[in-house]
């Protein structure tokens, strides 16, 4: 079955407050719980800001390490989750509860989704 990667933007800057934030967590949880339950879950996680990042790069035969984040802009990506779904209309129906699980309550809209295929190489 194909695997999808639901990669979540949040903005960068301020935490929502805590009671909101415990409200789309609260939610979100129970998202995860139901893609096992439906046999759809592969693994999902939460990344630390973008500014914890480094990125490596290959530069004439030697490495070259920079702090900071691979791309500038205002979001990116603070977690995921991988799954499996039956084609991409399944996969978007799982982002489509994802996006709901990441609004803030009297927001309205939730943080976007992205939905990517993995290539199937062979590799395992």
């Amino acid at each position: 079955m194909p695997q999808y990667l639901l990669s979540i933007y949040q903005p960068d800057g301020e935490v929502p407050p805590s009671d909101s934030l415990a409200k789309v967590m609260q939610d979100v949880h129970a998202l995860v719980e139901e893609t096992k339950a439906q046999g759809a879950f592969v693994f999902n996680g939460g990344l630390f800001p973008a500014g914890t990042a480094t990125v490596v790069r290959a530069h004439n035969g030697d490495f070259l390490t920079t702090d900071g984040p691979y791309a500038e802009g205002k979001e990116h990506i603070g977690g995921f989750v991988v799954i499996k779904a039956e084609d991409l209309d399944g996969a978007l129906g799982w982002a489509r509860k994802l996006t709901r699980a990441l609004t803030l309550p009297g927001q309205p809209r939730g943080l976007p989704v992205e939905v990517r295929p993995f290539q199937h190489t062979g590799v395992a």
